[in-house]
């Protein structure tokens, strides 16, 4: 039996012995849940595992982001195992906090659980002395792109630079030290095939902040003398709409604007209307395309209807691209605890995640492992699975470290030499900074 073998057997019974202590810290989280950038309570959580098996951490990076490192003996590549600390909003969620609406119904608690898991198993096996390079164990902030009017007050603040965790803590420099990066995402039985799986690529996106003002009046006595900015917003909800046989098949276009602000009081016509938007495709040019078509959608409905329209656009998340070889290192660890057949290999996704932006930049891998039932971001959604909701994900996230780092950290090295970056950090900062943009359109001019 080789060395490496010998310590994921190791690592996998240490992680059983400690099985309920994790599956309580993922449901303790799933009943604690908490929005992207204040995750305070979930962050504390993470720090009182990495206390408990004696191992340095670094905090609030990007505001709630916690992160430690477990150094090797020999010097070699850095990889980091990642776990997503925040929740989304579902507020008809069973778990769902009565206050925000917040509820994990992605299967985040389950990701800092499974994250925590590889931690107390890695950490209790001593295994330094046998890695070449080092593990970084990271809990990072703000992957669901929610409340975008309070992120984008964040970025006017200057208490962030971007709306999304992992573009953040790229920003500040976070990820400087790390060459490979590698998280597990929960699925379901309802959602995708197959227990474990990766997905070939999967949509980035841009979003926009959307403002519609008219004119205010009595709306029995003087509707003559308004202008309705609801009717400027419906009317641009149909011009998007229509724009949608122009998107190419594989583009994987998605825009899904939502009202968010219809107006004031039901006896005065609607003088200020907000909106929201995403706009998705598989390929920056696709997105870019699709963003021109909502902008002049916009802009027609403020014309005709003689309102003033503000478009904010933020950026969002990079398509995702999953490294082949690591897909490769997961596969084969992940049917070792699921069985041949287990694994599957998925076309490309119309989603987005902000692994995507960090893909760019060093080799990682986003694959998805059932336990969960019900669909994504719906009511239904919980960990059904304990063992492969929660167990599953931290011994393998731990055996894959293990795979990469020993025998001189030959599979990592390899990782790397033969995946140059899609671009430089600084390129990345420069282009999605590029982004923010604001514009004001009066369609009575």
């Amino acid at each position: 039996m080789s060395i490496s073998e010998e310590l994921r057997t190791k690592v996998c019974a240490l992680i059983d012995e400690r099985q309920e202590h994790i599956i309580g810290l993922g449901e303790a989280i799933m009943d604690a849940p908490e929005l992207g950038f204040k995750e305070v309570r979930t962050a504390d959580r993470v720090k009182k595992v990495f206390e408990e098996v004696d191992l340095p951490f670094e905090s609030e990076l990007a505001l709630t982001g916690v992160k430690a490192v477990l150094r090797g003996k020999k010097p070699g590549p850095t990889v980091a195992l990642m776990g997503e600390l925040d929740a989304l909003v579902v507020p008809d969620h069973p778990r769902a906090d009565p206050n925000t609406g917040a509820a994990h119904a992605c299967g985040h608690n389950a990701q800092i659980a499974g994250l925590m898991g590889a931690t107390i198993g890695l950490t209790g096996a001593d295994i330094s002395e046998h890695l070449s390079g080092n593990i970084v164990f990271f809990a990072v902030p703000a992957e669901e792109y929610v409340e975008i009017s309070y992120r984008a007050g964040l970025v006017k603040e200057g208490k962030t630079s971007f709306l999304s965790g992992k573009a953040e803590l790229i920003s500040c420099g976070a990820f400087d030290d790390v060459d490979i990066a590698i998280m597990i995402h929960s699925s379901s039985p309802d959602a995708l095939e197959g227990q474990t799986g990766v997905q070939s690529s999967s949509n980035g996106f841009l979003a926009k902040n959307i403002t519609f003002i008219g004119q205010a009046a009595h709306a029995a006595v003087g509707p003559h003398e308004g202008i309705n900015a609801l009717s400027a917003a419906q009317l641009a909800l149909s011009a998007i709409d229509a724009q949608r046989p122009t998107f190419r098949d594989e583009d994987h276009v998605r825009i899904h604007p939502i009202i968010t602000k219809g107006g004031d009081l039901v006896n005065i016509i609607p003088r200020e209307v907000k909106m929201e938007t995403y706009v998705r495709g598989r390929t920056p040019e696709a997105i870019l395309d699709a963003a021109a078509k909502v902008d002049r959608a916009l802009r027609g409905a403020a014309m005709a209807i003689g309102a003033r329209v503000e478009i904010e656009t933020v950026p969002g998340n990079l398509p995702l691209r999953p490294n082949s070889e690591l897909a490769e290192i997961f596969e084969k660890n992940a049917t070792h605890l699921f069985g041949p057949g287990t694994f599957r290999n998925h076309p490309h996704g119309a989603g987005s995640t902000d692994a995507g932006d960090l893909s760019q930049i060093i080799p990682l891998l986003h694959p998805y492992m059932t336990g969960a039932r019900g669909i994504p971001h719906a009511p239904n959604w919980h960990i059904a699975d304990h063992d492969s909701g929660y167990i599953a994900p931290a011994k393998t996230l731990a055996m894959m470290a293990i795979d990469l780092l020993t025998e001189d950290a030959a599979k990592a090295r390899a990782v790397i030499e033969v995946n140059p970056p899609a671009m430089t950090k600084d390129a990345y900062l420069q282009q999605q900074h590029a982004v923010f943009s604001a514009e004001v359109f009066d369609g009575a001019v």
